[in-house]
């Protein structure tokens, strides 16, 4: 019996030392490809080695925002002979941003550019990449806890300041209403408002905004029976749980008369269900970003406004950030890109501009 069960016990042992083994030599094969992947990519294109090379990471690479982010660091990057590598698009699977920090990690770029939070994983990484002599410029989102070298972000005040006068806007067409229908000072409208936010509670970006558009509107005078501020999160990783959370929004018996998305994917499917419920022009829609399907749909009256982020410039400064770094030894803690308002008056320049583009 004895004997049988120390048999047992030794098969455990070596079965366990050889999962071990091969999750180590996976590893390392894995890190030895990516480096040689990394040395050779600039190669393959151009025919042409690169001085320097950086990873790009984000939780949803394929978005539009994203993909001018790339494109924007890319282009900066190319002037000075650097390449920059939109970690995941080519590695199969979906990996979240902290598993392609550790791929990075692993790979040892010369610097790494993430689109960060405030988790305490995401400290340990960033710190861990910067042990390294890796320099980390936090992306879009920031981490403040961590030896991050800069953050290149936009100034959520000033967009919280944006949506809050867009507010203002709907509440002065409800008075303007109230005074050609309402009897009395008591029947005048209430404009319920609902934020989409992303469910993580650390989002420092959407920590601003939301007092922010709160503090515009009490700006203008609005009294607290106009208007109604209330938070609905939603799991913003996945798209699924984001359409599912915004159509429950048109289930319920009292449809809100503003809705305010913090991101573009919240903005799209906020607009979808607004198309699909015959809420066009009922229900107003203040979005984020300034892709072609949403400059169209604000065209056509189904949103309300849009908040413009120059994306490309995002990716631009984070390449900035790093090349005063490696040039000057030291560069700027913040970079803020430029917002810009989109509605009804100057929707038709924007649009007009992607026209050209396209061509």
């Amino acid at each position: 019996m004895d004997k049988q069960y120390k048999n047992s016990e030794n098969r455990q042992y070596l079965i366990f030392v050889i999962t071990i083994i091969f999750v180590m030599v996976t590893m390392i094969l894995g890190a030895f490809v990516f480096r040689f992947y990394k040395q050779s990519v600039g190669g393959k294109s151009d025919i042409r080695e690169y001085d320097k090379y950086y990873c790009l990471i984000t939780d949803n690479y394929k978005s539009d925002f994203w993909q001018s982010v790339y494109e924007g660091a890319l282009e900066a990057a190319k002037e000075e002979n650097i390449y920059v590598d939109l970690l995941g698009s080519n590695l199969p699977g979906d990996y979240s941003t902290e598993d392609l920090m550790k791929i990075a990690i692993a790979a040892r770029p010369d610097a790494i550019m993430v689109a960060a939070d405030e988790s305490d994983l995401m400290t340990e990484l960033i710190n861990e990449a910067v042990a390294d002599e890796i320099p980390v410029v936090t992306l879009y989102g920031d981490n403040t806890r961590s030896d991050r070298l800069s953050f290149v972000g936009v100034g959520g005040y000033s967009i919280g300041k944006m949506y809050g006068k867009e507010v203002i806007n709907v509440i002065k067409e409800r008075r303007r209403e109230d005074f050609i229908e309402a009897e009395s000072f008591e029947e005048r409208s209430h404009v319920k408002v609902v934020v989409v936010a992303n469910s993580d509670t650390k989002d420092t970006g959407q920590n601003i905004i939301i007092p922010a558009m709160q503090d515009a509107i009490m700006e203008e005078n609005a009294t607290d029976a106009e208007f109604s501020i209330s938070i609905m999160t939603v799991d913003s990783s996945s798209s699924f749980s984001v359409e599912e959370s915004i159509r429950d929004i048109f289930m319920e018996e009292e449809v809100p008369d503003v809705i305010v998305c913090l991101n573009e994917l919240s903005t799209v499917c906020a607009y979808q269900a607004v198309v699909d419920f015959n809420k066009v022009g009922e229900v107003n829609i203040l979005g984020y970003y300034d892709s072609k399907d949403i400059l169209t749909a604000i065209d056509r009256g189904g949103i309300y406004a849009t908040v413009s982020i120059d994306a490309r410039q995002l990716g631009e400064y984070s390449v900035k950030a790093l090349s005063d770094y490696f040039e000057l030894g030291n560069t700027s803690e913040y970079y803020l890109a430029d917002v810009t308002l989109i509605n009804q008056d100057n929707v038709a320049q924007f649009l007009t501009g992607e026209d050209e583009d396209e061509d």
